[in-house]
């Protein structure tokens, strides 16, 4: 059985990252959490617009993305900043939240109850020197395949993304929950079309009926939007590379979810209550930053990110592998692209062999090889999905 080295933390997860996480609870907290983390090493920051005056179907949407952000295991302690209060979405809220679930050291710093940005500041900033000084004990030892919870995601699609790199991620997949692993695919705009063949795989009736309906509700609200959702799916760069329907994108698309039997259907951010190996299918947009936000809520301690045109996409917290199937497109973004497998297209190896390589690059990123866009610190891609308006 295939191992990795990773952190095992007070609720049996297991991390491939040894993180402390400055979280911000509200957008007028982000220039704490920003500053502290190009501060003090070993520590990131999640920051976002939101927190503030929204519906609370959205404010529970956004507690959700964030408190489950904090429980992912790559990190191992939290500092959690607040403005003042929002009922319903507190530090406080969030802190137990995370602490309930895991058990890791959390701290909570509120602006005002401190006594102004600069005596928060510095709170923060000793939270954060603190934990990070603690963590730097912390040891990775060997855990089986089967602690492994991995995402896959597609973006900037094109027409060697459906041919070589999401089939290659598919065998990838295969190969993680073969080992007792587990994967989630999110993205339900990108199952339009191919909803019969996941419901085929679906292990219970059940399953598959959550997944139909995850793919009308999702059509639902963007025709509610008055404008057809050609242009935003399939989006211009899909076009560009030859992906005309959004049906003709979903082929390609849910090939990254291999072969395995579809065994759990989650909500956005939604994080697995089983242990049972296979693929969990997410509810979600097409959105890249909330899809990869919302598979790293859910748990996942890496991903791997097929695009055919290139892309810059990565989560702050879940390191993300980039795959592309075009020769071309690893040319212009190979800073940011790990593996090009466009050699399955020229017949140079297998699609069995590219996924190996794909497990391969898993399995080093999960020992603690840095991904391209850790190296630059382009860890830009976190949001949180909205339900409603803001009022």
């Amino acid at each position: 059985m295939t191992e990795f080295l990773g952190y095992v933390r007070p609720d049996g997860s297991v991390g491939i990252r040894n993180y402390v996480l400055l979280l911000s609870g509200t957008l007028y907290a982000n220039k704490i959490c920003d500053y502290i983390s190009g501060i003090v090493p070993n520590t990131i920051s999640i920051t976002h617009p939101l927190g503030r005056c929204q519906v609370r179907p959205d404010l529970r949407m956004t507690r959700r993305f964030l408190s489950n952000s904090g429980m992912n295991p790559n990190i191992a302690a939290v500092v959690v900043v607040d403005h003042f209060r929002e009922e319903g979405c507190t530090a406080e809220d969030i802190a137990g939240d995370i602490q309930q679930a895991t058990g890791k050291p959390v701290a909570t710093v509120n602006i005002r109850g401190s006594g102004g940005f600069v005596n928060a500041m510095s709170q923060a900033l000793h939270y954060a020197a603190d934990y990070a000084r603690m963590v730097s004990d912390f040891r990775r030892e060997p855990v089986p395949v089967s602690k492994l919870l991995m995402g896959v995601e597609c973006g900037t699609s094109d027409t060697t993304s459906g041919l070589a790199s999401n089939p290659s991620t598919g065998i990838c997949s295969d190969l993680v929950i073969a080992e007792g692993g587990r994967t989630i695919m999110a993205e339900c705009t990108e199952w339009m079309g191919c909803e019969h063949w996941l419901t085929s795989r679906a292990e219970t009736p059940e399953i598959a009926a959550q997944i139909v309906a995850g793919v009308q509700d999702i059509e639902r609200r963007a025709m509610a939007s008055g404008e057809d959702i050609r242009g935003s799916q399939p989006t211009g760069d899909n076009i560009v590379g030859g992906l005309t329907t959004i049906e003709e994108k979903s082929m390609g698309a849910v090939k990254k979810g291999g072969s395995a039997p579809i065994v759990g259907y989650l909500e956005i951010a939604e994080r697995p209550t089983s242990a049972k190996p296979g693929l969990y299918l997410m509810y979600g947009p097409g959105h890249g930053g909330e899809s990869l936000s919302s598979m790293a809520a859910a748990g996942c301690q890496v991903l791997v990110f097929n695009t055919g045109g290139g892309h810059t996409s990565a989560h702050p917290i879940m390191p993300t592998i980039k795959i592309t199937g075009n020769a071309h497109s690893f040319e212009l973004m190979k800073d940011t692209v790990e593996l090009d497998v466009s050699g399955v297209l020229r017949g140079e190896f297998t699609i069995e062999a590219s996924g190996q390589r794909v497990f391969d690059e898993v399995i080093a990123t999960c020992n603690g090889r840095l991904t391209k866009s850790e190296t630059f610190g382009d860890l830009n891609s976190f949001a949180i999905h909205r339900v409603g308006i803001s009022i």
